[in-house]
């Protein structure tokens, strides 16, 4: 299915907008504060592309596999078009009312060029390196609610049959190769905020209780509601191909002013409406501990 918005689609991204008091926010030719991101290296002209990354990959084993994810992405092999920073808005209602904007990424941290790319699955403890070395955050539940209220472009998600390979090279290309399709059919630009084909890597205060787990969200289905409700399931080193990293600027804007989101992420002023949850508690301990239960 494509991005085109039926009425169903439409009536359920507006419910999921109202419920969550977002603002309907469709692209801005102009990023506004977002701009690019500063901190993602330059890619190298002789970089792997998708294709060549997943033939080398295919034979190792989950440790090599994710120690070759974590190498490429620091070496800066990743598409140019998740350069682009996008603005999303969440509203924080009275007595503050104020609009916090946030600079996501596009789309999924993947691995590749603009013409040969693959959304790669990965531990926390990477994804958590990975946004650490670029500036970045995880996003929270809320934030992944509002990324997909606000996309232009909203993908049917296609889950593949459960197995014992959900963890393989073999699912990834298999899902990534899906999710191609769908785009291509829709002949829109790259650097478009998208959302719906992928679970969320999430933070929240539930991981002071599971710190040897990862947190997963998301992954809505086109009526707006997701298919994987918060969980803290599956260990820190899990990762199957339905998984997805989504990146955060760790700087936000509040009513246009330059603010750490770290910050926001602990004010109990602000939280609730960036988490669902409230506070975040000593959210920078908990990032110290996640990377190292997460780790190869």
């Amino acid at each position: 299915m494509s991005g085109v918005m039926g009425p169903q689609r439409a009536l359920g991204i507006l419910l999921l907008s109202v419920l969550l008091g977002l603002p309907t926010v469709g692209r801005s030719d102009s990023p506004g504060p977002c701009g690019q991101a500063q901190r993602i290296p330059t890619r190298f002209s002789n970089a792997l592309s998708a294709t060549q990354f997943l033939q080398r990959v295919q034979p190792l084993d989950d440790d090599a596999r994710e120690s070759a994810i974590r190498d490429e992405l620091l070496a800066g092999n990743l598409p140019q078009f998740l350069h682009r920073l996008v603005p999303v808005k969440l509203n924080v209602p009275a007595p503050i009312s104020k609009t916090v904007t946030l600079c996501s990424l596009p789309d999924y941290i993947s691995i590749g060029s603009d013409s040969d790319f693959v959304i790669t699955p990965m531990r926390l403890g990477t994804a958590l390196r990975i946004a650490r070395q670029f500036g970045f955050l995880l996003p929270t539940p809320r934030m992944v609610d509002a990324i997909y209220a606000q996309s232009n472009i909203h993908l049917a998600p296609q889950p593949l049959t459960p197995s014992a390979d959900m963890r393989s090279v073999a699912y990834f290309k298999r899902h990534n190769t899906l999710i191609l399709a769908q785009r291509a059919a829709l002949d829109s630009p790259l650097d478009l905020l998208i959302a719906g084909h992928k679970k969320d890597l999430v933070l929240t205060n539930q991981l002071w209780t599971h710190p040897r787990r990862v947190a997963i969200y998301g992954w809505h289905r086109v009526n707006g509601h997701p298919i994987q409700p918060l969980s803290t399931v599956h260990g820190a080193r899990y990762a199957d191909y339905s998984h997805g990293v989504r990146l955060i600027s760790d700087t936000a804007y509040v009513d246009g002013v330059a603010t750490p989101l770290l910050k926001l992420l602990q004010d109990p002023q602000y939280a609730f409406a960036l988490t669902g949850e409230g506070p975040i508690q000593r959210i920078t301990t908990l990032l110290g501990t996640l990377m190292a239960t997460g780790s190869n």
